[in-house]
């Protein structure tokens, strides 16, 4: 691939990894280097895509492995305390859930980009692929070279873990 045809890749694709870069690290800086290394990787590595998946799942791929890690690296987990959350604005993540405008559900991602922090990385990611992506189960199978049964367990438990985390925020159990 000439680097005409590479920088065409960049620009379609490019979008749509500096997003799951971003919802995945949490931080536009370290989101758009990390978006950056995946392509250098990718560049080197051309002569290595057999086609076997498509260009994109290949990208989300070398995405996922260098967003994890740099998570790996930087030791985060979980970097704000529940109670924290609480205080800063308990009615955040209860806008956004209850479909507020879109200027309010603007204002309130923040609140849900640290809701989605306190998810293990492996769990953030494959919902991030589903929901924010929208790749399929085995395409987000292939990008985090797991099994099927290993995307679908990460996906209920993350959702499971926000459900417990948004009873927090509305103080009832029939959210």
């Amino acid at each position: 691939m000439n680097d005409e045809a590479f920088a065409a890749l960049v620009r379609e694709h490019a979008p749509r990894v500096r997003a799951l870069c971003a919802a995945t690290l949490g931080d536009a800086e370290e989101a758009e280097d990390a978006a950056q290394v995946t392509f250098l990787k990718a560049h080197r590595a051309l002569d290595r895509f057999t086609g076997g998946a498509s260009i994109a799942t290949w990208l989300h791929r070398i995405a996922v492995n260098e967003c994890l890690d740099r998570l790996r690296a930087a030791g985060r987990r979980r970097s704000d305390s529940l109670d924290a959350l609480l205080e800063a604005d308990s009615s955040a993540l209860g806008a956004v859930l209850a479909e507020a405008s879109p200027a309010q559900a603007l204002e309130d991602r923040d609140t849900v980009d640290r809701l989605l922090a306190r998810l293990n990385p492996e769990q953030r990611l494959a919902l991030t692929l589903r929901e924010a992506d929208g790749l399929s189960y085995e395409e987000i199978a292939q990008a985090m070279s797991c099994s099927l049964d290993s995307v679908k367990a990460r996906i209920k438990r993350a959702r499971a873990e926000l459900l417990e985390m948004t009873r927090h925020f509305s103080g009832s159990d029939n959210v």
